[in-house]
């Protein structure tokens, strides 16, 4: 059975080339945004001006909220799907799964929090947000596009919380497929 899905699979090179590239990029994009948002905060924190630190956190929870675990979620189906059937992947998407706990749970801490426990969880989400998404962009990607039974074009075809809404315009009316 593991043999007929192996040969299922029709993996092009330059599509999953070109899916790398766009998770890459957005994931880019997603830490610069929350690297400016966390920042954002800290400074209200620091200088202990209450309506920015209220607006600031609320922006942040919002974007924690619409975007980050938005995009851990859509990870959890398609992109980490196959390398966790594979015995060579498994440990490692289990370990990026903890990290999606471990982010929803300080996105909680993020919601109740406020003054230097909120800059201390937002500076925690940041660095952890990090390290998954290094994790995920030398690690798993590269996994996922060396495996003859794995496309990366594939898993990520219409998710615009993995690649951004660009690529999946670019990629979805290429294909023929619905956006």
């Amino acid at each position: 059975m593991d043999q007929p899905a192996a040969s299922a699979v029709n993996k092009n090179a330059d599509d999953d080339a070109g899916a790398l590239a766009a998770v890459e990029q957005h994931h880019a994009g997603m830490l610069k945004r929350l690297s400016a948002l966390t920042a954002t905060l800290v400074r209200a924190v620091r200088t202990g001006d209450a309506v920015a630190e209220h607006d600031a956190h609320e922006v942040l929870v919002e974007w924690c909220e619409t975007e980050l675990v938005p995009h851990a979620l859509a990870e959890e189906g398609p992109l980490y799907s196959g390398p966790r059937n594979l015995p060579q992947g498994k440990l490692l998407v289990e370990g990026m799964l903890a990290e999606h706990q471990v982010i929803v749970g300080l996105v909680e801490d993020l919601r109740g929090s406020t003054g230097v426990d909120a800059a201390v969880a937002a500076g925690s989400i940041r660095n952890i947000f990090a390290l998954h998404l290094d994790k995920e962009n030398r690690l798993l990607m590269p996994f996922i596009v060396a495996s003859p039974e794995l496309s990366l074009a594939r898993a990520v075809e219409g998710l615009h919380e993995l690649v951004g809404e660009t690529h999946v315009h670019q990629h979805g009316t290429g294909h023929g497929g619905s956006v």
